[in-house]
């Protein structure tokens, strides 16, 4: 009787099978004359990837590459430019909840890298902070049932290299009027500064603070002393003057005097 009953299933298994054939034949034949299948192509005419084609070659500069207008550019990798000395110059730190966000925002900042001709890394990942909290459903009758939460916070990173302070601080400064929602972003810093730089600081406080020191220990007669010496000083040139005028009305008229009895002669 088992026997019997398996080999009926399977002919009606059978029969379900090529009736569902038969239904979807004509559909895939109008799918097939529709849009017919295009043959592999040979290696030798196969074209190159994109990133070979798009790669500054020793026959096209930097400046020429930059200048061209290549269509879903920003789509594509970023240009990759060698270091020539290994001095680290920024990192830029980011953390997020979705792993879209993040590497959308690196990537944008990488172009922007590669447009400055900034040498920088490719997108690091960092491991992923979890945390758990277990908190109670409600009081009272609720206390016993509880409920779990999680929040994973995921990191990238990107490091820069052998730029220029303002090259960089115009890359951050980019970056910063162009943010990224959902995103939270940490910048570090590197400055180099010629040797005596602190020498020269230590100079330049202490005279500073010399000078304040000087202002701050006169007093208040001094400084009222010293007000009535310049109000002096102003009062004797004013008298000066005041001599002077009529010194010079006089010689004037003692001219005039002298000139009068020729011309009547």
């Amino acid at each position: 009787m088992l026997a019997r009953r398996a080999k009926l299933s399977l002919l009606t298994c059978e029969r379900l099978l090529k009736q569902g054939l038969r239904l979807r034949l004509p559909f895939l034949r109008g799918f097939a004359t529709e849009a017919p299948p295009t043959p592999a192509q040979p290696s030798s005419s196969a074209n190159e990837p994109t990133e070979r084609i798009l790669m500054v070659t020793p026959e096209m500069t930097e400046r020429e590459y930059a200048s061209r207008v290549v269509p879903g550019r920003a789509v594509l990798a970023p240009l990759r430019h060698e270091k020539t000395h290994g001095i680290p110059v920024a990192i830029i730190h980011v953390r997020g909840y979705q792993h879209r966000d993040l590497d959308l925002f690196l990537h944008f900042a990488s172009h922007a890298a590669s447009s400055l001709a900034i040498p920088v890394s490719e997108i690091i990942r960092l491991p992923t902070q979890r945390s758990l909290w277990t908190v109670p459903k409600g009081p009272f009758v609720h206390k016993k049932a509880q409920e779990n939460f999680e929040r994973r916070v995921h990191k990238r990173m990107i490091k820069a290299w052998d730029a220029n302070d303002s090259v960089v601080d115009r890359w951050i400064h980019y970056i910063r009027s162009h943010p990224q929602p959902g995103i939270g972003v940490h910048i570090v810093r590197w400055r180099r500064a010629p040797v005596g730089i602190g020498r020269k600081h230590a100079e330049r406080t202490s005279t500073t603070m010399l000078e304040s020191q000087k202002l701050e220990n006169i007093t208040d007669r001094q400084r009222v002393e010293e007000v009535a010496r310049n109000i002096v000083k102003q009062e004797m040139k004013a008298a000066n003057l005041g001599d002077a005028a009529p010194k010079a009305i006089k010689e004037e008229s003692e001219t005039k005097e002298t000139d009068s009895p020729e011309k009547s002669s």
